[in-house]
């Protein structure tokens, strides 16, 4: 009996540590922006990128777009740097961020989002559209009006500086679809 009073709770330790290496954070998997963004998390180094799929991200719109996209965000008070990404990077992906915050994650060239129906809710942000997907800890907005699906990932804490930012390169650089 003692010992499963005393190798239970071990068991139950060793079982959550492994589900948490082998699965992740969990999500849905989109365009969250990084393996972990936990308030303890590592935000220094390269950040990784969970892959998505993003059939148009080597396009002549997407590589247009991440020549012109700011070297700086400012987010919450913060003023964010581009960040490296770990390798193998995804194509058209760009992060802004720094140790002391959550990154800020651009993919350009997505599948449609799943999200988007007849009704749904858009918002007009500097001339450009965007759909909001709530997360857990973030949202991820979608860019419907312009040549390709352009998608930031932004935590809850980033103020609408990146949204603004964002919105004014992309409606300077990809022209609107009729």
């Amino acid at each position: 009996m003692l010992v499963v009073v005393i190798g239970l709770p071990v068991l139950l330790a060793v079982a959550v540590a492994a589900a948490g290496l082998f699965l992740g954070t969990g999500g849905r998997g989109d365009s969250s922006a990084a393996a972990s963004s936990s308030p303890a998390a590592d935000r220094s180094g390269p950040l990784p990128l969970v892959p998505v799929p993003a059939p148009s991200a080597g396009s002549q719109d997407c590589v247009k777009l991440a020549g012109a996209l700011p070297a700086k965000l400012v987010s919450g008070g913060a003023t964010l740097t581009r960040r490296e990404l770990a390798a193998p990077a995804p194509v058209g992906a760009t992060a802004w961020g720094d140790a002391s915050h959550d990154p800020v994650v651009l993919r350009c060239g997505l599948d449609k989002p799943s999200e988007l129906t007849q009704t749904s809710n858009l918002r007009e942000i500097n001339g450009v559209k965007w759909l909001e997907v709530d997360g857990d800890g973030a949202a991820t907005w979608y860019v419907l009006d312009r040549p390709v699906y352009v998608a930031l990932t932004v935590p809850a804490d980033a103020g609408t500086g990146p949204l603004q930012d964002i919105s004014t390169t992309i409606a300077a650089t990809l022209p609107a679809k009729q």
